[in-house]
């Protein structure tokens, strides 16, 4: 399990998490939506091990990191009493802005981070997502030369050479069209199926209705309403019943 326990995270004077708290299991996606500004890529990143919260703690597996854990020596963030927690490869992010190495094909982009895990046939990892996100033909080339959804598939197949327990996919397809957000989304189900937690931060509801073991609400910092994809149609809060309203009139 990847779970965030009563999370506060300030920047500055601003407190962009007010005591959160959200669990994900192998096996099954969370969606987490919710209104610009309200907290969701901090509290992503913070489960991914890259924020270090002011209170609060986070669970990875049987590993309890807490804001209060004092810092074994040369030790940064995530850490435990004994030493650095080792989030990655098992937490992998892919984030919004995808950070594709501008110098390297796509395919030397997806193999990249993955050259540090040894003993793994990489080659025949990188063919089946080649295959299963239908990249064979703009493998090889630039980012410079490829579409946004054509990108978008490459960092996500970049994230998926790691074969993490945990995929933390950071709106990953806000700047696509209908179609290309379709062609990234529709094989989620089968990574959960393969027993991989997922966190979607997403503004496609339908998918999330529809895909989603758990979606939670967000607003403010606080999480207001989380429960089964079913509470999408039948809200409880006032917050949540009026983004679904403005999430329909901009559709």
């Amino acid at each position: 399990m990847l779970a965030a326990h009563n999370l506060v995270k300030n920047y500055g004077p601003h407190q962009v998490l007010s005591g959160v708290s959200l669990a994900l299991k192998p096996g099954e996606l969370t969606a987490l939506v919710g209104p610009s500004g309200s907290g969701k890529t901090t509290l992503l990143r913070a489960l991914a091990g890259l924020e270090k919260p002011d209170q609060g703690s986070i669970q990875l597996g049987d590993q309890q990191l807490g804001s209060t854990t004092p810092a074994p020596e040369g030790a940064s963030w995530p850490y435990t009493t004994t030493g650095p927690a080792p989030f990655w490869p098992q937490v992998t992010v892919v984030f919004q802005q995808l950070f594709l190495w501008p110098h390297l094909t796509l395919r030397e982009n997806i193999l990249l981070p993955a050259r540090n895990l040894p003993g793994r046939d990489h080659e025949a990892a990188l063919a089946h997502w080649v295959k299963k996100l239908d990249m064979a033909a703009f493998i090889d080339r630039y980012p410079n030369e490829a579409s946004g959804g054509q990108k978008q598939r490459v960092a996500i197949a970049r994230a998926l050479m790691l074969r993490p327990q945990f995929l933390l996919l950071d709106e990953i397809t806000s700047a696509l069209d209908v179609q290309q957000t379709a062609r990234i989304l529709e094989f989620l189900p089968e990574l959960k199926a393969h027993g991989m937690g997922i966190l979607l931060i997403t503004h496609a509801l339908n998918f999330a209705r529809q895909a989603a073991d758990q979606v939670a609400y967000i607003e403010g910092g606080k999480i207001l309403e989380a429960g089964p994809a079913a509470l999408l149609n039948k809200p409880k809060t006032a917050a949540l019943k009026k983004f679904m309203q403005d999430a329909a009139l901009a559709s």
